[in-house]
């Protein structure tokens, strides 16, 4: 997943939250990606929350509104994606 995000044009960096993970509403001046290697993310943007899963990954444009959880007792391994000037 991050050659692919790679190729896409995006500069990936790993990151690990725990359970219980909590980022309330707030945007980012980059468009980005969050994508998931393991665990349950909730994402919420634009009125709508979807739970990305192993492999999944949601692009958030910049200056969005969005916030994100960790859903479950399990730890959320993720890239965190930014596009590249």
């Amino acid at each position: 997943m991050r050659a692919k995000l790679e190729a896409m044009g995006y500069r990936v960096s790993r990151y690990v939250y725990p359970p219980g993970t909590h980022f309330p509403p707030h945007t980012h001046g980059v468009d980005k990606v969050d994508a998931v290697l393991s665990g349950r993310f909730r994402m919420s943007m634009r009125g709508r929350s979807v739970v990305l899963e192993a492999g999944d990954m949601l692009a958030v444009p910049a200056g969005v509104v969005h916030e994100a959880e960790v859903v479950g007792d399990e730890p959320v391994v993720s890239l965190d994606a930014v596009r590249r000037r």
